[in-house]
Order: structure tokens, then sequence, then C-alpha cells
């Protein structure tokens, strides 16, 4: 930990004691003052939370916040700023660039010369480039700053991989039904009123929030100003109040995971009016449409694979019609597709290898392939025996030469066992002529 920071100002929550009376947001008055007062993430924040663990070693490493928006990322960043006694230091990969994170840089150097060390709370951070990510590299290993980066979208594929190396990535997840209760139960106490709704009413305002512990005290805040003295809303006066639908399910939670689970389960089951089912569910409750066009894709390779390559096809020509004609007519194509999977053959044998091929990747290092099928554009790799040996397949019989292609140091794996149905029947078939040749040829299976 770094010594105690000055206080020249008061911080932004003493600042907000201070001004209760400022005509402020909800949201914003109702902020967490302690790590201890967020809900929702009790995973990360909880006795036995990530976090917790973290502060109670009286350490603090680089973080990455994945999460969507309202789940307390920002909120929590403070507060680690404030138990950690670091300086906060935020700023947003929106608004910034270069020239802005060189100043925050020499800003926090000058600062840790003084023995204050600074948290630099970066939202939006996946909005940086590479080049503008690596920029961060420098400062976070030599203890500049402790970075805390917010996103909204997957680390993996947005954040370089040197930067997420050098941080740790703790998930957010969306308010279920009983953290925006305890919102809601919390902002009666502090407002002195109870939410002028019945019980139904309440149950859809809960809905509406998806999830969003902000938008759900907006909403909050929006059916008081909304109510005249002693009027109780019910569900419908309350949607027509807000001007919003409640969705049928919470996209954020539980009934989403639930009925994406069930249709894909209902494709993979082979059951296409169960599956129609879940698809109008889905649809009728407002989801994207392209977000199920994606999984009805994901479906395609996970649970047809290539005992219907065609099937692929199909799914990206249904998600191609959407974008297309849009709703509804677009919503026909994703429908179609839908069918199409649950009527195909199933076989998840190339899901399956394509996994165990990962796992063997990973646990075997980096083996070189044998040097027979290695290029030699140079002198010295032809004296290395590069390419060496090679067999040009299209000038062996059946254009099969049998070689070896595993590094040597690993032997021949298989990875890949079609089943006999559909399309696979044949590549089983190949296969097992293809082994045989080898066997043939005096090639190790």
């Amino acid at each position: 930990m770094s010594p105690k920071r000055p206080r020249e100002a008061p911080s932004l929550f003493a600042a907000a004691g201070m001004e209760e009376d400022a005509p402020r947001p909800l949201p914003d008055r109702l902020r967490p003052r302690a790590l201890s007062d967020v809900v929702g993430q009790d995973h990360i924040l909880g006795p036995d939370g990530a976090l917790t663990r973290m502060l109670e070693t009286r350490t603090l490493g680089s973080l990455v916040f994945w999460g969507p928006p309202g789940t307390g990322k920002t909120t929590v960043a403070r507060l680690l700023a404030d138990a950690t006694e670091l300086h906060f230091e935020q700023i947003s990969a929106v608004f910034s660039g270069v020239a802005d994170l060189k100043k925050v840089f020499d800003a926090a150097r000058a600062r840790r010369e003084m023995g204050t060390g600074t948290l630099l709370f970066v939202d939006e951070v996946h909005r940086f480039n590479r080049a503008q990510q690596d920029s961060f590299l420098p400062v976070m290993e030599d203890g500049t700053v402790v970075l805390v980066g917010a996103t909204t979208e997957n680390p993996s594929f947005e954040l370089n991989a040197a930067l997420l190396s050098r941080a740790r990535v703790l998930v957010f997840q969306s308010l279920d039904a009983a953290a925006i209760e305890q919102l809601y139960a919390h902002a009666e106490k502090v407002e002195g009123r109870n939410l002028p709704l019945d019980a139904e009413a309440r149950a859809v305002l809960v809905r509406m929030a998806d999830g969003d512990g902000r938008a759900a005290l907006t909403l909050a805040e929006e059916v008081w100003r909304a109510a005249r003295k002693g009027e109780i809303f019910n569900a419908a006066q309350l949607q027509e109040i807000l001007q919003r639908r409640a969705p049928i399910y919470d996209k954020s939670a539980d009934g989403h995971y639930n009925l994406i689970s069930a249709l894909h389960k209902s494709v993979r089951g082979s059951d296409p009016d169960a599956a129609l089912y879940y698809l109008a569910r889905m649809l009728d409750a407002g989801e994207d449409p392209l977000f199920l066009a994606r999984r009805v894709v994901r479906m395609a390779v996970e649970d047809i694979g290539l005992a219907d390559p065609q099937a692929l096809v199909i799914c990206n020509a249904a998600k191609d019609a959407f974008d297309f004609l849009g709703s509804p007519e677009g919503e026909l194509a994703i429908a179609q597709a839908v069918i199409y999977l649950a009527t195909a053959p199933k076989s998840n044998a190339a899901y399956k290898a394509f996994g165990a091929a990962m796992r063997t990747a990973k646990e075997g290092g980096s083996l070189l392939p044998p040097k027979h099928i290695l290029n030699s554009p140079t002198r010295l790799m032809k004296s290395e025996g590069y390419g060496a040996g090679y067999d040009y397949d299209h000038d062996a019989p059946d254009a099969f030469s049998g070689q070896d292609y595993f590094p040597e140091a690993l032997g021949r794996q298989t990875f890949y066992d079609p089943p006999d149905r559909g399309f696979e029947r044949e590549i089983r078939k190949r296969l097992d002529y293809w082994a045989k040749l080898r066997r043939e040829r005096g090639q190790a299976e």
C-alpha cells in the first residue's frame, strides 16, 4: 500500500455529503460509499470474493472490469482507490488520445515521487487502439499506475494480449431481481416514501431495469415524479407512464439465458416445433434478431457440424437475409434456419476435435514441425535439413503420400472421429481409406 494520500480537497463522497440539498439524480445520490454497499456482485465483493481476498493481502494489481452497463464498475473502482489510499484518476477512452495519456502518466510519476500511488480508471478501455493500449504497459510494469479498465466487450477479443497478461479480468454480472429489489428498498428508505406501485407493477419495474442498477434507480425517480398524491399505479398504467414495454423476460439475466438454452437444446434434440416456440418467445420479448442469428450460426457449427455442411451456409444466409430485409420479414429467414438445424443430422465431432486439438497444443508447447514439411528459403535452412524428403502428395499414387505431419516429439494424434451418419458417413470412409494406405506404405497410425 502507498502512504496515505494528502487531503487537500474533500473526496467525491465527502463533497456529496456536504451538498445533500443539491439537485442530483437519484442514482448519483445513492451511489455506494463503501464496497460493502455494492449490490449484485457478491462473487467479487462478498466474504470470499476475488476483490475481498485481494484487499486482505494489502495488495492491488491491475484489473479489467468486464460487464454490462449499470453493474457498478466505475463505483467499485472509486471505492478501491479509497480502500487502498491511492489517488483516483479517471479517463474515458472515448474522449482521450495519446497526448492525454502522456499527461496522466507524467502526473502519476510526479505523484509517485511524492509517495502517493495512482489508481487510473479507464472507462471503455476497449475503444483504445492497439498502440494506445500498448502505452499502458510500461507504467503498469514499473508501478506508476494501478490500471483498472472497464469494458462492456469481451476482453479476449478487444484488448491486447500483452495488456491482458498484466491484468486480472473480473466479470461483473447483470443485477438479478433480488439485487434490483434491494436498490428499490434502499431508495425508498432514503426518500422516506414507498414507490407508488402495486405488487404486479413493482415486478414489472424490476424487469424494466433489465439488470442495470443505474437504469433501475432512474426508472424509480420517473415513477415518483409521475405519481399524484395517493395514486398507486398498476402494471398497465406503469408501462403507459414510462412509455416502455416490460420485457416478457429479462434479456440480461436468468430469463434470457434460460430461453436461449431452451432454444439451443430443442435444436440439438431435433424438435423443430419446440425450437420455433422458444425462438418466437425471444423475438416477442424484443430480443435482438441478430443475436439470435449469431446463436443459430453457433448451433450449426457446434451441433450439426460436418454431418450437414450446408447447415452453416444456410444459417449465414439467414443472417444476411435479415440484414437485407430487416424486421419482421427477415425474422422468417432465421426461423427457416432454426427448422433446418432441428431437422438436420447431428454431430459434435468437429466441436470435440477442435477442443482436443486446443488442449494438446497448449500442453505440448512450441514443438517444431517435422523438418521435411518446412520451407527452406535460405542456404542455411537447407543445410539444416529443412524440406528434405518431402513427398509432394499430388505426385504420389492416389494423391496421398502418407507422410507424418506431427512433430516428432508429439507423435501421431487422432482428434477427429466422425460418426457414421449424415455427410460424415462419407468422411468416415475417406479417413478409413487413407488409414489403410498409410498402413500399407509403412507410416505409423
